[in-house]
Parts: C-alpha cells; sequence; structure tokens
C-alpha cells in the first residue's frame, strides 16, 4: 500500500511517498526558514502564502522522486492539526482535491501523532507498550502508546513548549532562529556552569520550562553573563535533565517496554545521547531529518489509520488546537 501524505502545519511544505508504513519512497520538503529568519519567527500569513506557491511543485516532485502514478495510490493522508490555520488549510484543501480527483480514501492525521510514527519508517522493531516524548516548538508531551491509535496523555508543558524556550533563549542570548540548532552549536564551545533552575513538578508528568527561560532573562538583564556559550550549554542542560528525568521516571512507572523521542527538538544531540545513556529500555529516535517537520511521518500515520478503517470525508477541516489523546 502506497500512500501519499502532505504535511503544512506550519512553515515547511512537504509531500512523501510511502510503502507500507515503513518504506520511504519519496520525501519532498520546501523549507521557509530563510524567509521567516528575517523576523525572528513564523509569519502565519507569509506561511500560508509561500505554501500556496509550493504545494503543486513539492506535489510533483514527491510522486516524481517515488515513480508512482495516481493509479498506483492506496490513499492520501494530510495533517489537520494542530498548527497554523492559514497553513493548514492549504494542505487540506489540496489533499481533499486529490482525494476527490482520483477517488482515494482521505485520511486526516494528527500532527503530533505523525511524528510518534516517523519511529516506524525503516525496519525497526517496536513492542507495545512504549512511553513516548513529543518534543517540538509548541508541544512538550509524555504519551502512553497501549497500541495503534490507543494513546494515554501522561504529561504536557503548561507554559513554553521546549522548542519555544529554545527559541526565547537564542533570542535572549542574539543566536538567532531557529533556536533550538543555534543553541546546540553555541553549547557545543561552552561548560553548564549557570545556575539555572529545574522545573520538576513532583508527582506530575508535566513540563515547565517559561521559569529557566526567565532566569536566563534575568541573568542577560543584570549583566551576568559572561560567555554565550556557557549560557547555551546551561540552558541546553537544564532542559534536557528535566525532559530526560520526567521521560524515564515515568516510563518506569507505565512498565513501558521501550522509549520513543519524536518532534523537532528530537534532533537535538545532547537530548537523544542522555535518553539514551539513562534509560534502562531501549529507546528508539528517528534519524534528525524524520524529526523535524516532514510528510513521510504522517504518510506512515496514514497507512495505520487507513489499515483500522478510520478515513474521512469530503468534509474534513482543520483544527488549529488538535492534543493527542
Amino acid at each position: 500500500m502506497k500512500i501519499l501524505a502532505i504535511e503544512t502545519s506550519c512553515d515547511e511544505t512537504a509531500a512523501a511517498v510511502v510503502e507500507d508504513g515503513r518504506r520511504i519512497l519519496s520525501n519532498q520538503i520546501a523549507s521557509q526558514v530563510e524567509i521567516h529568519a528575517r523576523y525572528g519567527g513564523v509569519v502565519p500569513e507569509v506561511a500560508s502564502r509561500q505554501h500556496l506557491l509550493s504545494i503543486i511543485p513539492i506535489l510533483k516532485q514527491a510522486m516524481a522522486e517515488a515513480g508512482v502514478s495516481w493509479e498506483d495510490l492506496s490513499g492520501i493522508a494530510v495533517t489537520v492539526g494542530p498548527g497554523l490555520a492559514g497553513s493548514l488549510l492549504v494542505g487540506v484543501n489540496a489533499a481533499k482535491a486529490i482525494a476527490l480527483a482520483h477517488n482515494l480514501p482521505l485520511i486526516g492525521v494528527n500532527h503530533l501523532e505523525g511524528h510518534l510514527y516517523a519511529n516506524w519508517l525503516g525496519d525497526k522493531s517496536i513492542d507495545f507498550p512504549i512511553v513516548c516524548l513529543i518534543v517540538s516548538g509548541g508541544h512538550s508531551d509524555l504519551v502512553l502508546v497501549r497500541g495503534h491509535g490507543d494513546y494515554v496523555v501522561l504529561g504536557r508543558t503548561r507554559d513554553d513548549a521546549a522548542g519555544e524556550a529554545f527559541d526565547k533563549a537564542a533570542r535572549i542570548l542574539g543566536l538567532g532562529y531557529p533556536g533550538g540548532p543555534a543553541i546546540e552549536q553555541a553549547a557545543r564551545a561552552g561548560t553548564a556552569s549557570l545556575p539555572l533552575p529545574r522545573a520538576w513538578l513532583k508527582g506530575s508528568g508535566d513540563f515547565s520550562f517559561s521559569g529557566v527561560k526567565t532566569a536566563l532573562l534575568r541573568l542577560a538583564e543584570a549583566g551576568k553573563i559572561s560567555s554565550v556559550a556557557d549560557a547555551a550549554a546551561s540552558f541546553q542542560e537544564a532542559v534536557v535533565d528535566v525532559l530526560v528525568s520526567k521521560t524515564v521516571t515515568v516510563a518506569k512507572e507505565r512498565r513501558a517496554k521501550q522509549v520513543l523521542l519524536a518532534g523537532g527538538v528530537a534532533s537535538n544531540g545532547l537530548l537523544r545521547q542522555r535518553l539514551a545513556e539513562n534509560s534502562p529500555l531501549p529507546v528508539l529516535v528517528p534519524p534528525p531529518n524524520l524529526c523535524t517537520d516532514n510528510a513521510a511521518m504522517i504518510a506512515a500515520c496514514g497507512y495505520y489509520r487507513l489499515q483500522a478503517g478510520k478515513t474521512n470525508g469530503l468534509d474534513l477541516d482543520v483544527i488549529p488546537g488538535l492534543k493527542l489523546g
């Protein structure tokens, strides 16, 4: 079964073709990073307009790379949320048009669920139940996965998501956008020497990163940051420390068989390293190019939803605030 997928939740216009939920036949992405870098963050209206310009060319590239025709496809999957409303609408309307024109099943996919299913791409062995940490610019979720489509959310961020916190910290330190890669690169030349706080929120699987961000800001305002590299390393250490500790604790409590890492922040090298070192359970992490927004993960998720008979009609609409579970 070959699934064509579209992902336009934020500022990446992406299309992919995946076979049987595992084998990537194509995975094309048109990035808008350079466009939004001048503003220090994603401008929704600009993102929507750029999606309109890119969606047809990127679909053609994905189909050509995969070497498939419309008749070879078993369905079309598309991100319906969460994300920017205008951006999501471009992808959903394109998917609906294709489904109608070629009589293909239409499969709406939760963007966060897609990130989780990036772990299924390739030849990995995955055994339920699983605890998955999904960390991105807008989300920091701890999820118990009991089976395909069977989720229990064990914790969420109460304020800033991890990726959002990295973006804000990078802005404070003058490191530019996107903040996650900028913080990680600067941290390589520094040591985690600043006394930044951790919000443990004991007895809960929830996260909070506004406090550590504010602490960094106060140090900067007081002129107490002598080394940007040390500040970046300290901030990264504080965020990763909480993410890893809570994930390992929850995985033990829930008697999970494996730990999965997903989302854009999952491409952070220190997070990947620390989770692998501290987890007593096997840890699966997608390669960095499948951690950031892409359509292959949406196709993988779409395959399993189609297998379960979960399809949508042409009244499918976007849900910008969609949650997992």
